[in-house]
């Protein structure tokens, strides 16, 4: 099964992203990526965009442990919205990559409420990139 990877809205700021997300019953997480230069910002910001449970350490692979559990959201589709992601491609390729890579594999974990197969009371997970 194709599942869709990362995409880039047309948005300029996140905000139209959001609320087609909203407008659609998801919940929308928007990170707001502007002067994010680094990994550790970007880890730090996105944890709390989507209130990591206290503890979780900033590092990849504790991001994609949490993002394909997701156990402390509510039960939906929840949409990642990274305004601003090109700063950090900009600054430090090899971070946003390695960090977009994540948000890749979380997705294809989660999936969309839409696909067959996936319970209806599940807990989805999507990530948009806006400029």
């Amino acid at each position: 099964m194709n599942h869709p990877v990362v995409k880039h809205a047309l948005a300029s700021d996140g905000a139209a992203a959001a609320a087609a997300a909203r407008a659609r019953g998801a919940y929308a997480h928007v990170f707001d990526g502007v002067g994010v230069r680094n990994s550790g910002a970007a880890l730090d910001g996105i944890a709390t965009t989507l209130s990591l449970p206290a503890g979780t350490l900033r590092d990849l692979d504790a991001l994609r442990d949490s993002l394909t559990d997701l156990s402390w959201l509510p039960v939906g589709e929840h949409v990642l919205i990274w305004r601003a992601a090109s700063e950090l491609a900009a600054a430090d390729p090899k971070a946003y990559l390695a960090i977009r890579s994540v948000l890749s594999d979380a997705q294809r974990a989660l999936g969309s409420a839409g696909w067959p197969g996936r319970p209806r009371l599940a807990r989805t997970f999507s990530v948009e990139i806006t400029e």
